[in-house]
């Protein structure tokens, strides 16, 4: 792996400084807990939470079809995998995919989907490209613009802070972070006069061809308005930049007044002049919060103003390799689920909204007991699963962390993980700077959980603190 000049983080400081808490472990040692929470990875069903019974019903019968025969199932689950089953090649989900690219029909699903979305902007079938999660068609994109070295190398502008697989992602592909600070005192929002100090850093270190966008922000739970998204379509396209635009959280805003507008609808309500020229290409998941299926790793990308030379590419390295058949039945059921009128959309429409009333209050919840605690301070977010407060250490604690060779937001969740058992997510992770010190917390898990994870944090916080008079 190559190391990226001018990256926030790179491969080494990485490994060194932003090693995973729960390798800190010694093997067989008592610990005063009985098992480790994991608020880092915003995985929500890993911190307690239930999956949607439509999905894994749904799913359920398709692995095993001598369901369809089960009265108790409700009748739209047996009728969706009986559809699901005949779009399967050999009407099993055990065959490969009807063709290299993926399952058509499904693809027809999330076209349709896109479409109703945005207002009725046409979405294309063939502009669409599923793999194993957004990181996997993220890493397909990338390894295409990957070229050169030192001054010619590629380049990605890129918040900070950026989704934490974001850093090792870029250098395992050759391309260089090229950091773009948030406002964290304006709850996260982007800056375009950061955006073009950023631009004009970057260049003479390497070549910049993409800008990255996480919205809503992961991990910052921000959400732009549309006079912010317009502003970064006419500086890609003014730059000539190709907008990556990750919008895996796009099911999970909360935020009063706020609300989810995609990219490629406002970049097509901004007449041809942008919506024929600027490509962008957007990231969606099965990872996003109300469906929380990141076990079955499944996403997809829609691929906008490409020469069709590089559509053809992107699916051609799919190749040999067709996108597995079951996320892809999971996305269709996310991008489909039951109309007023199905026997499950009731139940269907109480787990959602039971999840994203839980998301809503656990942040609202966390955020104000963070900001309780003295040397923390958090934005509040309006969408997503995380909060990420600033963390204001003892100088004293920075200095210890320097002598064991480690960043001190990480030696804080390592002793945090190893007397509480409790597995945060340090800020270095998502590209931080030194003496920029945060902490990342997933508050999608069930109530009782994050209050019994916030109690741990006080006490643990405030021992910490009293270490350094």
């Amino acid at each position: 792996m190559k190391s990226t000049p001018g990256s926030t983080v790179g491969v080494e400081k990485y490994n060194q400084a932003c090693v995973k808490p729960t390798l800190c472990f010694s093997q067989g040692a008592k610990k005063p807990f009985k098992k480790v929470t994991d608020v880092s990875s915003g995985d929500p069903q890993r911190a307690g939470m239930s999956p949607i019974s439509f999905v894994r019903q749904v799913l359920a019968v398709c692995l095993y079809p001598q369901l369809l025969k089960e009265k108790s199932l409700p009748l739209d689950v047996r009728q969706r995998a009986q559809k699901l089953l005949g779009s399967c090649g050999g009407g099993s989900v055990g065959s490969y995919s009807k063709t290299s690219c993926g399952i058509p029909h499904v693809h027809k699903s999330v076209a349709e989907f896109i479409t109703r979305r945005d207002g009725g902007v046409s979405s294309h079938p063939e502009n669409i490209i599923f793999s194993s999660g957004s990181q996997k068609t993220l890493s397909l994109v990338l390894h295409l613009m990957a070229s050169g070295e030192g001054e010619t190398q590629t380049g990605v502008l890129t918040p900070v802070p950026c989704p934490h697989t974001l850093p090792m992602l870029l250098d395992e592909t050759g391309v260089a972070l090229m950091p773009y600070q948030l406002m964290e005192g304006r709850g996260w929002a982007l800056d375009l006069d950061e955006l073009h100090q950023a631009l004009k850093t970057a260049r003479g270190r390497c070549e910049p061809r993409a800008i990255y966008i996480s919205n809503p922000g992961n991990p910052t739970g921000h959400v732009q308005d549309r006079k912010t998204m317009e502003e970064v379509i006419r500086f890609a396209a003014t730059e000539g930049l190709v907008l990556l635009a990750e919008e895996v959280y796009q099911d999970s805003v909360f935020g009063q007044g706020r609300e989810f507008l995609s990219y490629k609808k406002v970049l097509f309500e901004m007449g041809k002049k942008y919506s024929e020229t600027v490509e962008l290409i957007s990231f969606n998941s099965i990872s996003s919060a109300s469906m929380g299926e990141c076990g079955l790793r499944g996403g997809y990308m829609e691929v906008i103003n490409m020469d069709p030379a590089v559509n053809n590419y992107l699916r051609s390295m799919q190749g040999t390799s067709s996108p597995p058949v079951l996320p892809q039945l999971a996305l269709e059921v996310m991008v489909n689920p039951p109309s007023p009128g199905d026997p499950s959309y009731e139940t269907y429409t109480q787990e959602i909204r039971r999840t994203l009333t839980t998301l809503s209050q656990n942040a609202q919840r966390a955020c104000e007991f963070l900001n309780d605690l003295p040397g923390m301070n958090c934005q509040p977010a309006m969408a997503g699963v995380f909060l990420y407060p600033s963390l204001h250490l003892p100088p004293q604690m920075i200095e210890e962390a320097k002598m064991l060779g480690v960043e001190a937001d990480v030696l804080y969740c390592q002793r945090f993980l190893e007397e509480e058992g409790v597995c945060l997510g340090s800020g270095c992770e998502n590209g931080q700077e030194d003496q920029n010190y945060h902490i990342r917390l997933c508050v999608l898990a069930p109530p009782a959980t994050l209050e019994e994870v916030l109690a741990r944090l006080r006490s643990f916080h405030l021992l910490q603190l009293g270490r350094f008079p």
